[in-house]
């Protein structure tokens, strides 16, 4: 009877786990775009000069700045430089979360940016959602625990050579 309790009580925690990962995975989407749209507004007004002067290529406005007599342009180029560099990684993770619920899950596990995904952890609250992708979630990752670990117990209960009776030891052994 213990056991089913402890069985269940693995299923559920396996559950509450699984239906955070949407939770999560749309958090850090949200995230994302934010900073993305804010990096964009920052980079405004270079974009404007670049697309005076340099057909809109940010790359030749900071090797313009870097190569310039006025030493106030000269140090400028590394902070707009830095700018468009945080702007490309943003666009970049703006344009892995647009994919399907998979794809966006499976960039996060391998791929996400470690600063907005710390930065999302921190301030992630746990939550309980009732969508159908939560709900899949909760369930894969509540049987996948409990198989897991009832497959762990069995295989030291087995190695350990619990369960079985004098009698069969004495049967296998001659």
């Amino acid at each position: 009877m213990l056991r089913s309790y402890l069985r269940l009580t693995l299923f559920a925690f396996g559950l509450l786990l699984g239906v955070q990962v949407p939770g999560f995975v749309d958090d850090y989407a949200k995230r994302v775009e934010a900073h993305r749209l804010e990096s964009q507004q920052s980079l405004k007004g270079f974009q404007d000069t670049a697309s005076k002067f340099f057909k809109g290529d940010m790359d030749a406005l900071v090797a313009h700045y870097r190569v310039s007599d006025d030493p106030v342009m000269r140090s400028d180029a590394q902070s707009v430089a830095h700018l468009v560099e945080r702007a490309a990684l943003l666009e970049r993770e703006w344009q892995a979360m647009q994919g399907a619920w998979y794809e966006r899950a499976w960039h996060l596990a391998t791929g996400a940016d470690r600063g907005l995904f710390e930065e999302t952890l921190q301030a992630y609250r746990y939550q309980v959602l009732f969508t159908p992708e939560a709900i899949l979630w909760g369930l894969v990752c509540a049987l996948l625990l409990a198989w897991l670990v009832e497959l762990l117990i069995l295989t030291l209960g087995w190695m350990s050579g619990a369960g079985r009776t004098r009698q069969t030891q004495q049967r296998h052994w001659r």
